[in-house]
């Protein structure tokens, strides 16, 4: 007689549900964090000197139809330098998340309405962040913004 793989199935799922839902979130914000911190770095040169290039990007590629081109650059550069940051350490989670998004449908609407799939994975990360936090290993939780949820802890 065959056994069935359910089994098997349920003890692995058993075994997944045990992964703390903190780690999950510290993984979040880790991985979105580096995709907008690198995005940034590409407009820079030096610590925060923006390029010519990314004028010209924003006059061009990414112009948007009621910011005006130097305003976004700089709001764009320094956004995905400042909120990146802010999501590494955890502090202020839900406002760098939630500014991350915006910027992240500011994107998928004026810029690249095709890439999708794309932006719905940095949603994907951005998403729990600002429903739960930065999570119990976040300055968030150490200085008391958040706290601490017993039907999500590690």
């Amino acid at each position: 007689m065959k056994t069935s793989p359910l089994p098997a199935y349920t003890q692995a799922a058993a075994l997944l549900n045990r992964i703390p839902g903190d780690l999950l979130l510290l993984v979040a914000r880790l991985g979105v964090a580096g995709v907008f911190f690198m995005s940034g770095r590409t407009k820079v040169e030096g610590l925060l000197t923006i390029k010519a290039s990314t004028y010209d990007l924003f006059n061009t590629d990414y112009k948007l139809p009621f910011v005006p081109p130097v305003i976004a650059a700089h709001a764009a550069t320094y956004s995905e330098h400042l909120f990146p940051i802010l999501l590494v350490l955890g502090l202020f989670t839900r406002v760098g998340a939630l500014a991350l998004l915006g910027m992240t449908t500011v994107i998928e609407v004026f810029v690249y309405p095709d890439a999708w799939p794309t932006h719905l994975s940095w949603a994907g990360l951005l998403l729990p962040l600002i429903a739960r936090g930065g999570g119990a290993w976040s300055l968030d939780r150490l200085f008391g913004f958040e706290p601490l949820r017993k039907d999500y802890a590690a």
